[in-house]
């Protein structure tokens, strides 16, 4: 592929995501009025997605947009998927838009970054599998993100909503760990029998 082309391709990518975050952030204005709620909304492009985020304008604001994350962010996973279909229905295409709401997704990222590099200290130190809690699709990108950063595998494992991610320990030092455990076990069972000895001379 040459310089142009790829150019070209990414010029069309960065167009196509900033039209989504434009159609979202209009979407997201008309509901912002229909709620009567308060808000600026900041759009950009972050890790390859259309990305916006409502943030509190005026005092107040921040505990009003609080009704609009929920519970453990239920009402805005809601409110991204809403706005993902108003994009798709106007551009035609899937949308993988991601949605903040008065920073929470912020603040739940560096939360997860903790768990998930925890899990990978703990993998690393017992060679063992580690489950984490049930997580939402964000989430769970979040910590597999981690994960991978470490030079780990993890998997998605479950249904949801108990849909959970899975830390798995380095298959190469695992097999390694195994391999010179049973020689071990293999030589002191030999010596235990006396096999491989030589016979004392009378």
């Amino acid at each position: 592929m040459s310089e142009n082309t790829a150019s070209s391709n990414s010029s069309s990518t960065i167009s196509r995501l900033e039209e989504e975050g434009e159609v979202g952030a209009d979407y997201l204005e008309e509901l912002l009025d229909i709620v009567d709620l308060g808000g600026d909304i900041d759009i950009d492009i972050d890790h390859g997605r259309a990305s916006i985020a409502i943030v509190a304008s005026e005092e107040g604001d921040a505990r009003e947009l609080a009704d609009l994350v929920g519970r453990d962010g239920e009402v805005l996973e809601a409110v991204q998927e809403l706005t993902r279909l108003a994009v798709q229905a106007r551009t035609g295409s899937r949308s993988r838009l991601m949605l903040d709401i008065n920073g929470y997704r912020a603040a739940r990222r560096a939360e997860l970054k903790k768990v998930a590099e925890e899990a990978v200290k703990r993998v690393k130190v017992s060679g063992r599998t580690v489950t984490l809690e049930p997580m939402n699709p964000f989430e769970r990108k979040v910590c597999h993100d981690v994960v991978a950063a470490a030079g780990l595998t993890s998997e998605s494992e479950g249904v949801e909503p108990l849909r959970h991610v899975v830390v798995l320990p380095d298959r190469e030092s695992t097999e390694a760990d195994s391999l010179s455990i049973s020689e071990t076990d293999v030589e002191g069972a030999r010596e235990d029998a006396g096999v491989g000895e030589v016979p004392e001379k009378d």
